[in-house]
């Protein structure tokens, strides 16, 4: 029987269909970048101070005088959270008393910001932590609200493919779309934090869907040879290109409500794709919609310049194909055997891990020394040739080699940024994007790499549970980033640390170039790498049993 690349095999790999396909779902991905990472400027924190009210009648020397000195990241500057108790200072400003010469500061008593804080407006107008007065005591949300976002990407990519598998793969695509714009609209009317992070939440579950769903209707719907280019240099690079453009966006959009509604606006041009992007062939053939399914196909035909065969489907393929959608796995199955359980586990830490690396990296870029925006800007850009060189390194080396050595290139400089001077700041920068670069390309790499150990029974399944493992990672991130309040380099060096471990545990997973896409979990064990001794040896014993029957059955 004919599989369904078989099936559609006259079509061709790269005609005009297959191009338009290719290029409209990765153009859908663009909203994807600007919402991904639209926290690093709608919840930027700038430098702040506690407000001295005009009420506190204090000299000019006193009201310089006011705000303690305190060491921040090591460098001292001027207290964000506490000033001295006003009352002293107006009594000493009374009794024309100078402040350092004839009272010691340092004995004085201190107090929180009683009157609120100003804040500086020369990165941002305003943000939700200005909006708010995130800051301090409060500190805490404003990491919180970018990890309730990966919440709700978390419980978007669980839920997005038992959708596309239920409705349809168009529909979801395109009714989470609608929920990204939609809810990110009504964001820009939030009137309180915990209204804005609860939207928040809602259009981080439409962001991932509309990603994953886009991912599986491109590579249903083209071809092996450009599955790969689709996966890497497609979707991927469009979701740079919106991350490229946030930080050109947020550069002349400084308020943060003004910032989030012309981020949301181009979600409303993918409205017109519906009446262009057709549902997925094969979901319609899995459901038994065979004469909707061939519809498309024929019309891909005409797009193509290709006439169709005068009978796609026979009634023996039907059956055929109807019996082995019908054949399910089960999430237990990516632990039945002790070397699959392990495969399984390591391949949860090795996307966790990763992503906290990539995600720390891209949400810490407004704390690196320079301009915010072009730190962003070359923090998108980097990504570009990560992909490109992910895309080279899956073409013609092993797997794991290339994503260790990814790893070990992205943790390793990472590692190296606490020894950069300080006044070399140019090289710090360097050596982040660098890092970026490294753990971008590997984080890419992860869903072929992925989609080739597991058979295809639990493959879908098996993506889809690392994928959402990468989001625990995502959640976690924000608090690395949070951490560089009191060490500017704990940061890096934990991020380095475990991008580096997991490195090192690639090495020990099996390897998939030039195998088959296995079909049953036989023929996962079989792939080179991480095999156990005792089940190879077992296999050994079984194969000299089966030549000695065979040399007494000659005899």
């Amino acid at each position: 029987m004919r599989d369904y690349d078989e099936l559609i095999s006259f079509l061709g790999e790269w005609g005009p269909f297959q191009r338009l396909i290719f290029f409209l779902l990765s153009a859908s991905i663009i909203p994807n970048g600007f919402n991904g990472m639209s926290a690093v400027f709608l919840a930027g924190t700038p430098e702040h101070r506690c407000l001295v009210p005009p009420s506190a009648n204090l000299s000019r020397e006193w009201l310089n005088a006011s705000i303690p000195r305190e060491l921040q990241g090591g460098r001292e500057g001027p207290s964000r959270c506490r000033r001295y108790r006003l009352e002293s200072l107006a009594n000493f400003s009374a009794l024309g008393l100078q402040p350092g010469r004839d009272v010691d500061l340092s004995q004085l008593e201190q107090e929180k910001c009683l009157d609120g804080w100003e804040y500086s407006r020369e990165i941002y107008r305003s943000t939700i932590v200005t909006e708010w007065n995130l800051v301090c005591d409060d500190d805490w949300k404003t990491p919180l609200t970018t990890s309730l976002f990966f919440v709700g990407v978390l419980m978007g990519s669980f839920v997005s493919g038992q959708l596309s598998d239920r409705f349809g793969r168009k529909s979801i695509l395109f009714a989470t779309m609608a929920v990204q714009t939609g809810f990110s609209f009504v964001q820009v009317f939030s009137t309180s934090w915990e209204m804005f992070t609860v939207l928040f939440l809602i259009v981080g579950m439409g962001q991932i869907s509309n990603y994953v769903v886009a991912f599986i209707l491109g590579t249903e719907i083209l071809g092996k040879s450009v599955r790969i280019i689709f996966s890497t240099l497609g979707i991927c690079t469009f979701f740079a290109i919106g991350y490229m453009l946030l930080p050109l966006f947020a550069y002349f959009i400084r308020d943060w409500r003004m910032l989030l509604l012309a981020l949301t606006a181009p979600g409303v041009l993918c409205v017109p794709l519906w009446w262009v992007i057709p549902e997925s062939p094969r979901w319609l053939i899995s459901q038994g919609r065979f004469k909707e399914a061939e519809i498309i196909i024929r019309k891909a035909a005409k797009t193509n310049g290709i006439v169709a065969p005068a009978m796609l489907f026979d009634s023996t393929e039907m059956q055929d194909m109807k019996f082995q959608q019908q054949q399910k796995g089960y999430i237990l199955d990516l632990f039945r055997t002790r070397n699959i359980a392990v495969i399984t586990v390591m391949s949860l830490l090795l996307w966790m891990l990763t992503s906290v690396g990539y995600f720390g990296l891209s949400l810490n870029t407004p704390n690196l020394h320079g301009n915010a925006y072009i730190n962003c800007f070359l923090s998108a850009i980097i990504e570009v040739p990560a992909y490109v060189i992910a895309w080279l390194l899956l073409r013609i080396l092993p797997r794991r080699y290339s994503i260790s050595g990814t790893l070990f290139l992205g943790g390793g400089v990472i590692l190296f940024i606490q020894l950069v001077p300080t006044d070399l700041h140019i090289l710090s920068v360097f050596l982040v994007m660098l890092g970026k670069f490294g753990i971008t390309s590997a984080f890419s790499m992860l869903y072929v790499y992925t989609s080739e150990l597991y058979p295809t029974i639990v493959r879908n399944m098996a993506v889809g549970a690392t994928s959402m493992s990468s989001r625990v990672g995502s959640i976690i991130a924000p608090y690395f980033v949070y951490l560089g309040a009191y060490d500017r380099f704990l940061p890096y060096i934990l991020m380095g640390s475990l991008t580096v471990l997991i490195g090192i545990l690639t090495l020990f997973l099996p390897e998939s170039l030039g195998n088959p896409l296995p079909e049953t979990f036989d023929q996962m064990l079989r792939v080179k790498g991480f095999r156990n001794r005792q089940h190879t040896n077992h296999i050994r014993s079984s194969k000299k049993i089966e030549d000695s029957k065979t040399r007494i059955t000659r005899l």
